[in-house]
C-alpha cells in the first residue's frame, strides 16, 4: 500500500535580494583599481615633463646642453641664469605688462561674454538665431588674416608699442559668447527670470542679481582660459611692441640668447620665468576652478 502524497507547497518564496558592490550603492564612492592608477601616473608624467625638461635646461650651461646625450638631471646654474634672464629681458616691467594686459582682457571678456551670452541664452529677440551663426562663424576664421588690416588700424591711430594697441583687439571672445551661452542655457531656469521680472527688476538689475551668481563658476573657468591665452599670446604682441619699449613676456623671452649660437639655458631659464606665474595662479584658483566646472557638470 503505497503512502499518500504530500500536498504540494503552495507558498510562494519572495527572491532573495542580490547585494550591489559597494561602489555601485547609492552615494558609495568609485574605487580606481591599479591599472588606473598606472595609466594616470604615465599621464601625469607625460604632463610635467617639458616642465621639468625646462628647469633641467635651465641649470645646466650651453656646451652641456648641445652635448649627446643630453643632461636629464639638474645642474648648478639655475639661480645665475634666472638672474640673467631677468636682467637681459627686463622681466620685472614685462611682467608688469602682462598682467595689465591679460587681467584687463580676461575682465573684460568675461563681464561682456556673460552679458552676450544671457541675451543668446534667454532673451528673445529678431535675429537671434542668426547673429549667433555669425558669431560661431567668426571662429572659423584664421586669426593670421586680420593681422594685416589690424596692423594697419594701429599705426594709423599711433599705437605702436603701446599697451592698448594689444589691449583692445582682445577685449571680446566668441568662444566666451558662445561658451557663457550655453552654459546659461541650462544653469539658469526662466523661472528665475520671471520671478524678477514679477517682482519690478529692470534687466541691468536681473544680470547683476540673477545671471552674475548663477554664472559664477563659468565666469572663473572662462576667466582663467582667457588669462592664460593673452599671457601666452605671442605673434600680436610681437609684432606691435618692442623688446626695448613696452615688451610682454612672450616678447621680452624671445630677445634671450640671440647670436651666432643662441644659448639655450638662457632661453630655457627664461621660459620658466615666464611660465612660474601661470603655475602659481592655477595653484591659488585651481580648486575653485575645477569646483566650478564639476558645479556646471551637475547643473546641466
Amino acid at each position: 500500500m503505497t503512502p499518500p502524497s504530500s500536498p504540494p507547497d503552495t507558498t510562494v518564496k519572495k527572491p532573495g535580494r542580490m547585494r550591489r558592490p559597494k561602489s555601485a550603492r547609492a552615494g558609495g564612492q568609485m574605487h580606481a583599481g591599479p591599472i588606473a592608477y598606472v595609466i594616470l601616473a604615465l599621464f601625469t608624467i607625460g604632463s610635467l615633463f617639458p616642465l621639468v625638461w625646462t628647469a633641467i635646461a635651465a641649470s645646466r650651461d650651453n656646451n652641456r646642453l648641445a652635448q649627446t646625450p643630453p643632461p636629464f638631471w639638474f645642474g648648478g646654474n639655475l639661480l645665475d641664469n634666472l638672474d640673467i634672464a631677468w636682467n637681459d629681458a627686463n622681466l620685472g616691467e614685462a611682467f608688469f605688462n602682462t598682467t595689465i594686459v591679460a587681467g584687463t582682457s580676461a575682465a573684460t571678456v568675461v563681464f561682456l561674454s556673460t552679458i552676450a551670452g544671457f541675451a543668446f541664452a534667454k532673451l528673445k529677440f529678431r535675429g537671434r538665431g542668426a547673429m549667433m551663426l555669425i558669431v560661431i562663424g567668426t571662429m572659423m576664421v584664421p586669426p593670421q588674416l586680420s593681422v594685416i588690416p589690424l596692423y594697419m588700424m594701429v599705426a594709423k591711430l599711433e599705437w605702436t608699442d603701446q599697451l592698448q594697441a594689444v589691449i583692445l583687439p582682445s577685449l571680446v571672445s566668441a568662444f566666451g559668447v558662445f561658451f557663457m551661452r550655453q552654459y546659461l542655457i541650462q544653469a539658469l531656469p526662466d523661472e528665475i527670470i520671471e520671478a524678477a521680472r514679477v517682482d519690478g527688476a529692470s534687466s541691468w538689475r536681473v544680470v547683476w542679481h540673477v545671471v552674475f551668481p548663477a554664472a559664477r563658476p563659468a565666469m572663473a573657468v572662462l576667466g582663467m582660459l582667457m588669462f592664460v591665452q593673452t599671457w601666452n599670446d605671442f605673434l600680436w604682441p610681437f609684432l606691435v611692441l618692442s623688446q626695448t619699449g613696452n615688451p610682454t613676456v612672450q616678447v621680452a623671452v624671445a630677445g634671450l640668447g640671440r647670436g651666432y649660437t643662441p644659448d639655450q639655458s638662457l632661453i630655457m631659464a627664461g621660459a620658466l620665468l615666464g611660465t612660474l606665474p601661470l603655475l602659481l595662479v592655477f595653484a591659488i584658483f585651481g580648486k575653485q576652478i575645477v569646483g566650478g566646472i564639476m558645479q556646471g557638470a551637475v547643473k546641466g
